[in-house]
């Protein structure tokens, strides 16, 4: 049996709001929508939209416990849907150098955001916010000027399509779902059982006595940025293979449902606080919540009030237990 200790121990965990709200979720749409989106092409609906959000919820989520923002993502998406879809469609070269530079530009352009963020102390919100415009800027102005036109066909077939770009597991489900559970448990490593990790937190607690410890925050910052512009450019890249097309708009809706999943997950928005489990059931509790409204008899033109008071059901939910684990003090033994 679990002992009293250790049940609270687990409830005082970043992630345990995130995971009793997920089952909230759950069961909300079990009694009201039945077991429909349990089944394989309802699991389906909502693990694509988790899989797509996760990847770039994760790196916004360690920016977020490290202290700082990025809301240059939603002009990333678009970035590397139409850099592939340029290069590749377009004028027809290989889907392999496609991606190839949709991904370096994610990596400079995560590495300017961070550059700027540790060099000029502006803050990364106003950083990413003008970079968002800037690259948004750049999508456009090129892709018309390229192409003639704000959207761009694109062909893919064999590996690459399979890779980044295909249905598994009987056709419904995007590849994607495996790209987010194999970065997921690559991240759980980076973030829980390694130094790095620990960096991570301390900067999001205090970042000037973390630097006085010698973490090197500001490199730190700048791999933090890197990942996640290039995690955003590597999901619009593989929304443009999986669609045969990428469109100059789009993308915006990441910025929020991004910062919404993480803070369901369990992050504070003040830093120090979170875990990447919780990120993960944070995403899938989005997703469930967006996609389970469809399963239901709910009039849709309510449908945005019911999802936006169970995210925020579930997000007190979250502060809750955060609370606890942060007001929590072992007792200390009497001496004998």
């Amino acid at each position: 049996m679990i002992s009293n200790s250790s049940l609270s121990g687990l409830l005082r965990r970043p992630e345990a709001g995130a995971f009793l709200g997920l089952v909230a979720v759950l069961i909300f749409f079990a009694v009201f929508g039945g077991f429909t989106f349990l089944k394989p092409a309802g699991m389906s609906s909502w693990l694509n939209v988790a899989a797509n959000l996760g990847l770039i919820a994760i790196p916004v989520g360690l920016l977020m416990i490290a202290g700082e923002l990025d809301i240059s993502v939603g002009a990333m998406v678009p970035f590397g849907a139409m850099t592939v879809a340029v290069i590749s469609g377009h004028y027809g070269m290989s889907v392999w150098l496609g991606m190839a530079v949709a991904l370096s530009f994610g990596v400079l352009i995560g590495f300017v955001n961070g550059l700027m963020v540790v060099r000029t102390a502006v803050p990364s919100l106003i950083v990413t916010l003008g970079s968002l415009f800037a690259v948004q800027g750049i999508v456009l102005g090129l892709t018309v000027l390229i192409t003639k036109s704000t959207s761009v066909a694109l062909k893919t077939e064999g590996v690459a399509k399979a890779m980044f770009g295909d249905f598994v597991f009987g056709g419904q489900m995007q590849v994607m779902v495996i790209w987010w559970v194999l970065a997921t448990a690559a991240y759980i490593f980076f973030v829980h059982f390694s130094r790095f990790g620990n960096w991570i937190f301390a900067m999001g607690g205090d970042k000037v006595s973390a630097r006085n410890a010698g973490i090197p925050t500001e490199r730190m910052t700048i791999l933090l940025f890197v990942l996640s512009a290039t995690s955003a450019a590597f999901v619009g890249m593989c929304q443009a293979i999986l669609y045969n097309s990428a469109q100059v708009a789009g993308g915006q809706s990441f910025i929020f449902n991004a910062i919404i999943s993480v803070v369901v997950g369990g992050v504070l928005l003040t830093g120090g606080f979170g875990s990447i489990v919780g990120i993960f059931f944070g995403t899938i509790t989005f997703a469930i919540v967006t996609q389970g409204i469809y399963y239901t008899d709910f009039d849709r033109n309510w449908s945005s009030l019911i999802i936006g008071v169970l995210l925020l059901l579930a997000v007190l939910m979250n502060n809750t237990f955060r609370k606890m684990a942060l007001s929590y003090a072992p007792k200390k033994k009497e001496a004998k």
